[in-house]
């Protein structure tokens, strides 16, 4: 064996070298990618992609009654319109989603600040500079794409809000409550300017839940169930589409039209529905392809699917908050805690609508419904979440590295 090796190497113990292999996302990958890959919560990213492929057979379902309903002898649409344009919204949300669960948690959280402040600025121009649809002026036009800021703003407010509520344990002095019970009440009134009473009660909602974790006192969580209460009471009186809408909903006065036709679409799919593209009753739902989806999936797929759809947002929001129990960073607990109840609320909210447990309302369904500005926003936000929410697999094991020898 030894005359095979050149007269150089000829009685020199041999050495053996490792043999190259390559490269696989195993648990010693330290390339952000590898790292990312086992601190990533997986179960979340699959929940996810389970409601996407769900949406995308939902808008297929919903857009030929859309596009029948918004076509007209100069302006044609095509049956499945709104399901390529759908995908197209996914291709840019989907990476947008992973690209921001990559980024470390300070520089995340710096990311989402500035873009609030953006967004913030942006609400304020609605007024002078605002698009206008259906009687509501929620809409940007800037560099020739229509965008909603209080969409984006969503998830932005609640990164801001955790920040500033997790500077409380660090100085009690510090008029954090009051600072973001301003905030709060500055966007509100912007959103009721639009109007879009949905989104105040979304953040409205969020700001309360933050609160609450922030560990404020049983008193003032009183006076803030009382405040709620006046402002509804408010919204009522002096907010003439919030009375409108309550009213149709209470005492069915006024065009409960879209009550009706949501109620129509959900009863008439009974248990199993009527199959793909069977649905009749979609055809009379306005904005089938977004507020009213729940309905067209409850149509055409029956309660069953319905009832799974409630389940799969209930396994997010539940998941991340077990995945809380043990969050020691104020800030992440704080931050994820109130993206999942934006996420959850907004569920809750489109579906109650659906069913006829609340008013009728503008609000997306998060990642089922058609929409661009609400399928961007809603994939960086949750791209933010899963970002707060990654874990080291390896940070409670011992710092000791046994190998097989």
């Amino acid at each position: 064996m030894n005359s095979a090796l050149p007269k150089a190497e000829r009685g020199r113990p041999r050495v053996l070298r490792p043999v190259a292999h390559k490269q696989r996302l195993g648990r010693a990958d330290r390339t952000p990618l590898g790292r990312w890959f086992w601190e990533i919560d997986r179960v979340l990213v699959m929940l996810v992609l389970v409601l996407v492929a769900i949406g995308l057979v939902s808008v297929a379902a919903a857009s030929p009654a859309s596009a029948q309903r918004y076509s007209d002898l100069t302006h044609i649409i095509a049956p499945l319109h709104y399901f390529w344009r759908q995908v197209i919204w996914l291709m840019i949300g989907l990476p947008l989603m992973f690209m921001t669960s990559l980024l470390p948690k300070d520089r995340a959280r710096r990311i989402a600040m500035y873009a609030g402040i953006f967004c913030l600025l942006m609400m304020f121009a609605i007024p002078l500079f605002g698009s206008e649809a259906n009687g509501a002026r929620r809409w940007i036009n800037l560099a020739g794409f229509q965008f909603q800021p209080s969409e984006f703003l969503k998830p932005a407010y609640v990164v801001a809000m955790a920040w500033l509520l997790s500077l409380r344990n660090l100085d009690r002095t510090l008029p954090v409550m009051r600072i973001s019970a301003v905030v709060t009440a500055m966007i509100a009134v912007l959103l009721m300017l639009q109007p879009d009473f949905g989104q105040t009660v979304i953040f409205a909602g969020i700001w309360m839940v933050l609160m609450m974790l922030a560990g404020i006192s049983g008193r003032l969580i009183g006076v803030m169930i009382g405040l709620g209460v006046t402002a509804i009471v408010s919204a009522y009186a002096f907010y003439s589409v919030a009375r409108t809408r309550i009213n149709a909903f209470l005492f069915g006065e006024g065009d409960d039209y879209q009550v009706q036709a949501a109620h129509n679409a959900i009863t008439n799919g009974g248990f199993f529905g009527t199959g793909p593209g069977g649905g009749e009753a979609k055809f009379r739902l306005p904005e089938a392809h977004t507020d009213y989806i729940y309905s067209v999936i409850g149509e055409e797929f029956g309660l069953m699917s319905c009832i799974a759809v409630v389940l799969l947002y209930a396994a997010i929001v539940v998941r991340v908050f077990v995945r809380l129990l043990d969050e020691e960073d104020d800030f992440v607990l704080l931050a994820s805690a109130g993206l999942a109840t934006q996420f959850g609320l907004q569920a809750v909210i489109n579906i109650a609508v659906n069913v006829g447990l609340a008013p009728s309302k503008g609000m997306t369904l998060p990642f089922i419904s058609y929409g661009g500005s609400s399928m961007i926003a809603v994939s960086a936000g949750f791209g933010l979440l899963l970002a707060f929410t990654r874990r080291n697999p390896a940070a409670k094991r011992s710092p000791y590295i046994v190998t097989r020898t």
